[in-house]
């Protein structure tokens, strides 16, 4: 647990909490972040590694997922011998953790959300204000439910609605991502003139790759030896649905590749073969997504929640969860109780709470945000455009915006908001062939 001081000379009594994405992220590597957006301008920021992940006792880590996962770049993202490998991995790291005595069943939101009730407590903290992002929002929305002593404000970034995470709303976040950088292309003249009909294009591309993978070498782009690398369709989608690929640059890059120039798309695919071992902790993933995301939904909702969203793309493509491939194999051999009437709940509160969302999200749809602040009966709910994952520290507006409803969580100024548009895109020359 860390404790950065505010900024401000004369700062208020109740801090800041933040509450970490993933599951399993390294909550004490993003205080840079937070900082920088600042987050801890007028308010001291504490900041607890979450059960589980990095520097918290035991250490939920798994080597073996982060050695598959440097080598699954050089491999099919989605066909089943590649889940196999995936599913052996996760088993073996569930295997040692278990021989160590250690409870998977025990990490999980509900326990999370506890710890930072008990961490309040124990600091002697009146009242504090919340942030969380990604899948912090499931956990702070979680606290938020379970224990609203002592919480003065709530902040959410990406929204995760904790009644509605599933694999299946995986595709509904995905389809809005994509389909807002799309539409912002086709709103901007020139970046319509030059990529017309983008979601065409896409959708060629998956199809193409799918049937006929493409077998590269690429550079990662964080330097180093260059590596082997396949792109099929699979990989295709699960780059755009992660913004490797930064989203001014998205329909270039499909332009590029459907011209014969895959190079952006292998060089972002590249950068998974380099993970910090150790540094995410994969085992409260699985722990939260198979006791609580997972449950409850069948292959066959996932697959059609998939069509819905991208008809004509391959099923095989769609069989997987947008960056969750194989997770219902995983969680088979992962083996913890299905928690999902307890976790699937939605939060109702009066709690002053702030929804932020970027319109480029593809992991956390926009419109969750709104979803979310449907129940939460003081929210103010705002879309920043051209934003994807993690909002505030992308946004000088959405950090403004945030100070504000830090001061006053009952009439935030978000003024800025309105006179927001997505950046110009990327505009590369034609191909010579064309």
């Amino acid at each position: 647990m860390a404790v950065v001081p505010a900024a401000s000379a004369s700062a208020p009594g109740d801090p800041v909490v933040f509450m970490e994405g993933g599951p399993g992220g390294d909550a004490l590597g993003s205080i840079p972040f937070l900082i920088a957006s600042g987050v801890n301008r007028d308010r001291d920021l504490i900041v607890m590694a979450q059960r589980g992940t990095l520097y918290s006792q035991p250490n939920l880590a798994c080597p073996e997922i982060d050695r598959f996962s440097a080598d699954a770049v050089g491999l099919r993202y989605d066909a089943p011998s590649t889940g196999r490998l995936l599913v052996r991995a996760a088993k073996e790291c569930r295997d040692r953790l278990a021989a160590d005595g250690i409870e998977l069943s025990a990490y999980n939101t509900t326990e999370n959300a506890a710890d930072f009730a008990d961490l309040r407590r124990a600091l002697g903290i009146d009242r504090w204000n919340v942030y969380g992002y990604s899948y912090g929002t499931d956990l702070a929305l979680t606290y938020l439910r379970r224990h609203p002593q002592g919480i003065r404000s709530v902040a959410i970034d990406s929204v995760a609605p904790p009644q509605i995470v599933s694999l299946p709303w995986t595709w509904d976040s995905a389809r809005e991502g994509i389909g807002a950088i799309f539409a912002a292309c086709e709103a901007q003249p020139r970046c319509k003139n030059r990529y017309p009909d983008l979601p065409r294009t896409l959708t060629r591309q998956v199809r193409r790759l799918e049937a006929h993978p493409l077998t590269l070498t690429a550079r990662p782009p964080g330097g180093g030896d260059p590596v082997r690398v396949v792109l099929d369709g699979g990989a295709l989608v699960n780059l755009l649905v992660g913004n490797a690929v930064p989203a001014v640059d998205v329909p270039a890059a499909l332009d590029e590749l459907a011209h014969g120039d895959p190079d952006r798309f292998a060089r972002a695919r590249a950068a998974g073969a380099t993970p910090v071992v150790g540094e995410f902790a994969y085992g409260l993933t699985n722990s939260v997504a198979c006791g609580e995301w997972v449950p409850g939904h069948s292959a066959a909702d996932l697959l059609n929640a998939g069509r819905r969203a991208f008809p004509g793309w391959p099923d095989t493509v769609l069989a997987q969860a947008p960056q969750l491939p194989f997770q219902e194999q995983v969680c088979r051999a992962w083996d913890v109780p299905d928690r999902t009437a307890i976790q699937r709940v939605t939060t109702v509160s009066g709690v002053p709470a702030l929804i932020v969302s970027g319109t480029f999200d593809a992991k956390t749809g926009a419109s969750w945000g709104p979803y979310a602040g449907r129940t939460l009966s003081r929210s103010t709910a705002l879309r920043i455009p051209g934003i994807g994952h993690w909002v505030v520290p992308q946004s000088p507006c959405a950090q403004e915006v945030l100070a504000s409803f830090l001061t006053r969580p009952a009439a935030p100024d978000a003024r800025c908001v309105a006179g927001l548009a997505p950046r110009p895109f990327t505009i590369t020359p034609l191909p010579e062939n064309s």
